[in-house]
């Protein structure tokens, strides 16, 4: 399995960071984990894409349900940013949501991936080699 190099955790559950870190890191997928409380919080973190595109995450791992900018608002703010490589940037929901206007706004926004929380090894093995190469 390829090494990623940046992956950008967006989730408001203290829990559920602490579990995707810890299966994350123990994988050992990646070079750097970021982890945003909300939408806005990881704008702000991809704030200085357009001058430094190593902070653009190969992959994000998204929520829906947050406070401040849930998943929806992060996405449509993300996809009027102006940020070389944003394109390349694989983004799959995570989430515990069974509703199925949830999903269908999550592939109206071009999101690929909807994976329901939490997330596993065997998930995340599945994603990175189908998706990533």
């Amino acid at each position: 399995m390829r090494k990623i190099a940046s992956i950008l955790l967006i989730d408001d559950d203290d829990a559920t960071n602490f579990i995707n870190k810890l299966l994350i890191n123990r994988l050992s997928i990646t070079n750097e984990l970021l982890v945003a409380k909300n939408g806005k919080d990881a704008l702000k973190l991809l704030e200085d894409c357009a001058s430094n595109k190593s902070l653009i995450p190969d992959l994000i791992l998204l929520d829906i349900n947050m406070p401040v900018l849930d998943g929806f608002g992060f996405l449509n703010a993300f996809q009027d940013m102006d940020c070389p490589g944003k394109e390349d940037t694989l983004i799959a929901v995570l989430s515990t949501s069974l509703n199925p206007k949830d999903l269908e706004r999550v592939q109206k926004a071009g999101v690929q991936v909807f994976l329901n929380k939490p997330l596993t090894k065997e998930s995340l093995i599945d994603l990175v080699t189908t998706y990533m190469g």
